[in-house]
């Protein structure tokens, strides 16, 4: 199987996990030194800009960002190239009190060998959501 095949399918099995709750399945497909950028850059979810590197501080991320809701990850289209996938995602992520936030992304998987996520990095609005929740 070559990168851009083991990079699609991890990102797959990313998606299916969020969706699932399944959260040490989802830790299971990063390498021990990963970066997940969720959304790149500065925000509220990642104050310097730098990502959350390595497993420790993706577990954190899961149970910041992602524990608290439902989410429905619907991959749109996937674009494997060399060792890295790029989705269209529509994502709605209902959480406590049916309260929904919905969004478009393009989330960029990069994988190892070992088809290992060794980046994550995904690209929506932060503002544009903060707006939806007000």
């Amino acid at each position: 199987m070559g990168y851009s095949q083991l990079a699609f399918a991890a990102s797959k099995l990313s998606g299916q996990y969020v969706e699932q709750g399944n959260k040490e399945a989802w830790l299971d497909l990063f390498a021990e030194d990963a970066c997940v950028q969720d959304p790149v850059g500065e925000s509220p979810l990642d104050p310097t800009g730098k990502g959350h590197v390595g497993k420790a501080a993706i577990a954190g991320f899961w149970d910041m960002v992602i524990a608290a809701g439902k989410i429905d990850f619907t991959i749109v289209s996937s674009h494997p190239a060399g060792n890295e996938c790029a989705n269209v995602v529509k994502m709605v992520n209902t959480l406590p009190g049916d309260v929904t936030m919905a969004l478009d992304m393009v989330v960029v998987y990069t994988a190892n060998a070992a088809g290992k996520i060794t980046s994550l990095k995904a690209y929506w609005d932060f503002d544009a959501v903060q707006k939806q929740l007000q």
